[in-house]
């Protein structure tokens, strides 16, 4: 009888783990506030260069709104977790991997031409090439 017990025990604590599991990823993790990707930007000789960490979003998900003296980057990233059937998560112990809609704008000290811009994915990282306007 004692086994009996403790067997069932131990399955109402795995329910009891996936339930607290799903109300902590919903009420405290979940977010509709925008994140902000971190970047490295520089200023070339011939272009501005900029580069963001997104890891983990797909480059078909990544918006670039581009104007002469400013760089809207946004998108969204799902939240990373394991999928496998035998490691599915029944706790969070750790979450600092930012996910959901993210944005950030990047304001240019000098005009770039628009019309040249040219951006890949390398690593997790876009890197964004925005050729200076020539002032003929």
């Amino acid at each position: 009888m004692s086994n009996i017990r403790s067997l069932r025990l131990r399955q109402l604590h795995g329910q009891l783990g996936e339930v607290v599991y799903e109300l902590t990823k919903v009420q405290f993790f979940s977010s509709s506030e925008t994140w902000k990707p971190a970047i490295n930007a520089y200023r070339c000789e011939e272009c501005m260069t900029i580069c963001v960490d997104l890891a983990g979003v797909n480059k078909e998900t990544i918006d670039l709104e581009v104007e002469p003296r400013r760089l809207l980057i946004s998108g969204n990233r799902q939240a990373p977790e394991p999928s496998d059937h035998e490691c599915r998560a029944v706790q969070v112990l750790t979450m600092e991997i930012d996910h959901g809609p993210f944005q950030r704008e990047i304001e240019f000290p000098v005009d770039v031409d628009t019309e040249r811009v040219k951006a890949e994915q390398h690593n997790g990282m876009l890197w964004i090439y925005l050729p200076l306007q020539s002032h003929a």
